[in-house]
């Protein structure tokens, strides 16, 4: 009994044993055989990045430009009296049409008159000095020459003519001064025009040169502008100015053409725009001082290229594009760009006719990096 107990104990080992020693043949068997596939099987290519890009076209875009601006009159004057004093009376009023010298106000003039009285008064003795100095000039040369009086008197009395002569034209100049100041009391337009503006109530005292009347000239009009100091860099140097078409903002019907006529030579402190000033042929009437109005300039510029917004690239804080080369990689090409527009950049210079850019995924790309291209433009 003992003896069959030992005896199942050993066959229970060996069959133990070698179920171990099977499960361990398997075990071996699966790992050299994925062993084998593994290092049986080729090393696969790494992906090539799949990019969107574009054919380059250049064409002779186009280059619309609009302004808003407003109408102003080219010749306008800031009216003023050269003398001071009360203002009584104000003739023009705002709207009102005048002619060349028509009075246009009057300050109170007694104090001039009375100036101008006293220096008639001083020209009359003047004149009564000049004349008996003068007398006695005459009589001493004659007894001189006589041999009765010496030349030393007579250089005296030649003396006091000089002097007399010298005091009547003094006289006269400021005879001439009063009566120029008396006729500055009244104020007189320039040339033919409309009162725009007025600076002065009757009553009110004015300084000399202050702005009492403003009139401008109807019938010489001119459209201006604030342009952008980017547009004017962009003007071909020398070049022909442009040909403005002006239209009012509120009716784009009523519209005329225009040429440039001048230029700021210095840029707004507030806004650094350029005040551009449009002189318009044969204004319509409906183009009133003040009036708003846009101004279109269309100009065929060379040959330009227009790429999405998305192909830009920026290297070394300067403008570039990655193009696709005849190898499937990418390098990168410095552009010069024209303009910037909502979704699209304008290239005036970089890109050649032909040449692939690519428009998506530019961030993710290193320079003769090999990728896959799809035509289209990024969305």
């Amino acid at each position: 009994m003992i003896a069959a107990l030992f005896h199942n104990r050993s066959l229970k080992r060996r069959l133990v044993g070698a179920s171990i020693a099977a499960l361990a043949c398997a075990t071996a068997i699966v790992w050299h055989g994925a062993t084998s596939e593994a290092s049986s099987a080729a090393p696969s290519a790494p992906e090539l990045k799949l990019v969107k890009t574009v054919a380059v076209k250049t064409s002779a875009r186009a280059d619309a430009r609009v302004a808003i601006g407003e109408i102003r009159p080219r010749r306008e004057s800031d009216l003023g009296f050269r003398v001071s004093g009360k203002l009584v009376e104000r003739i023009a009023e705002i709207g009102s049409t005048v002619s060349k010298g028509d009075v246009l106000a009057r300050i109170e003039d007694q104090d001039y008159r009375n100036r101008l009285r006293s220096a008639e008064a001083d020209v009359a003795a003047a004149q009564a000095v000049m004349a008996e100095a003068s007398a006695g000039e005459s009589r001493i040369g004659a007894l001189l020459r006589k041999g009765y009086a010496t030349r030393a008197n007579y250089d005296a009395t030649l003396k006091n003519l000089r002097s007399a002569q010298a005091k009547l034209q003094s006289a006269n100049i400021a005879f001439e001064m009063a009566r120029d100041q008396l006729g500055y009391t009244e104020l007189h337009a320039d040339f033919d025009g409309i009162v725009t503006a007025t600076g002065a109530e009757a009553g009110q005292s004015v300084n000399v040169g202050q702005m009492v009347i403003r009139v401008a000239d109807p019938e010489a009009r001119d459209a201006v502008f604030s342009i952008a100091e980017a547009v004017l860099s962009n003007a071909p140097h020398g070049a022909r100015p442009p040909e403005v078409t002006v239209s009012l903002l509120s009716n784009p019907a009523i519209a005329t053409a225009g040429t440039i006529r001048e230029i700021a030579p210095v840029a707004d402190a507030a806004t650094r725009t350029f005040q551009v000033k449009v002189t318009l042929q044969n204004a319509p009437r409906e183009m009133r001082f003040g009036s708003s109005v846009a101004g279109r300039v269309d100009a065929t510029g060379k040959p330009v290229v227009v790429l999405p917004g998305s192909a830009l690239f920026d290297k070394e804080g300067k403008p570039a594009v990655w193009v696709v080369t005849a190898a499937s990689a990418v390098e990168l090409k410095p552009v010069t760009v024209k303009r910037y527009e909502t979704d699209r950049v304008v290239v005036s210079d970089g890109l050649s006719e032909g040449d692939i850019v690519v428009t998506a995924g530019v961030n993710r790309l290193r320079e003769h990096e090999k990728v896959r291209t799809i035509e289209g433009e990024a969305k």
